[in-house]
This record gives structure tokens, C-alpha cells and sequence, in this order.
């Protein structure tokens, strides 16, 4: 019997805004990049920070687990973003949530170790340019100094009354990702499109 289900593409929780977002950043003249980044994985990973498993996950995906509270480890096109004393979550390419949790849980063995796949749960926006700390401050708790908050940490907090996952970039110039959650993600988006108007 033939196969007659419908293939639907992805559409990503934002996509009705990728012609907004890259209209502001036009408007802001360089001092923003607002963008999606749509489908990325993301595998939210519990394990014993001090136990045979985490060393053992490290050298199977060949990536050391940040240790210290929200640091970031990045290692070639996979993130491992500090969640908890026990919790991360790995960030990579869209379309690695398998090969991920394979790799985890062959390395594991029989140690305790949750492996989820939370790529659905979330979409990532990129907020960049010259003036990407001035906006995110307008709406986050966080001190965003470079020397609060400089490359290469995260912290779960809030965005415009929203929860999100914020990561500050160890690239030059790389900017910021914020995770939130694709239920709230157009909110967040229009609050974005709406701070940014001050930078036009």
C-alpha cells in the first residue's frame, strides 16, 4: 500500500517575522542584526557532574561540559551551555538531535544520564551590532556589562517579562542568541522590533 501521508515543511516559530527582522536591521543602519536562527538542535542533558558519565560524554562528543555556573564550552559546531550543577543543555546544527543523544547515551553506558530532545521546545534569535548590549538592557534583569557578562557565558533570566536561555557569544562581534520558548517567541520578537525603533 503506498504511502499517501502528506509531507508538511518546517516552519520555523518565527517565520512569519524574517521579513520584519531583517527590515529593522536595515533601518538601524549596523548598529543591530535581528535574526532567527531557526531548527537548531537542542538536547537538554542531566548527568553527575562528578561522575564516570561526564567525562565519558566529554570525550564521546569531544567537548569538556562547562563546570563553572553559566559558562558556555564551545567546541567546532556544538555548545554546551551550563544549565545546572547537573544540567546543560548542547546546542549544534539543525538535524544532530539523534546522532547527539545516540553518542550520549553509548558513551554513558550503564551510568545514570537523561538525555531529551527540547529542539522542538525552543527557537533562538540572534541579536548583534554595536548597540545589542543598549537593547537587551531595555528588558533584562542582567547586568550586561562585558565584565558582567562577557563572551562565552549564559544565564536563564528574562526578556521583556519573557523567560529565555541568554548566551553571549565568544565570537568577535558574534552578539548574543536568545533562546525562548516557541510559544512566547512572536511576543518576544515584536518586543524586539519594538525597542529596536529607538536605534533606526
Amino acid at each position: 500500500m503506498a504511502d499517501h501521508a502528506l509531507t508538511v515543511p518546517l516552519r520555523s516559530p518565527l517565520s512569519q517575522f524574517a521579513d520584519r527582522l531583517a527590515a529593522a536591521t536595515r533601518t538601524c543602519g549596523g548598529a543591530l542584526r535581528l535574526a532567527e536562527l531557526p531548527f537548531l538542535t537542542q538536547v537538554n542533558l542531566r548527568l553527575d557532574a562528578k561522575g564516570a558519565a561526564a567525562e565519558a560524554v566529554g570525550l564521546a562528543l569531544d567537548l569538556a561540559l562547562p563546570l563553572q555556573p553559566n559558562s558556555v564550552v564551545r567546541a567546532g559546531e556544538l555548545t554546551a551551555l551550563w544549565l545546572g550543577p547537573d544540567e546543560w543543555l548542547l546546542v549544534g546544527p539543525p538535524g544532530r538531535e539523534r546522532d547527539l543523544e545516540s553518542r550520549i547515551r553509548e558513551a554513558a553506558g550503564d551510568e545514570p544520564v537523561s538525555v531529551t530532545d527540547v529542539s522542538a521546545q525552543r527557537t533562538t534569535l540572534l541579536v548583534s551590532g554595536p548597540r545589542a548590549h543598549d537593547l537587551l538592557a531595555h528588558g533584562c534583569p542582567l547586568d550586561l556589562h562585558p565584565r558582567a557578562f562577557g563572551t562565552g557565558r549564559c544565564a536563564q533570566t528574562t526578556l521583556g517579562r519573557t523567560q529565555v536561555v541568554l548566551v553571549a557569544r565568544d565570537e568577535p562581534r558574534a552578539g548574543f542568541w536568545v533562546l525562548v520558548r516557541s510559544s512566547f517567541a512572536g511576543y518576544l520578537a515584536e518586543w524586539l522590533l519594538d525597542a529596536a525603533t529607538e536605534y533606526a
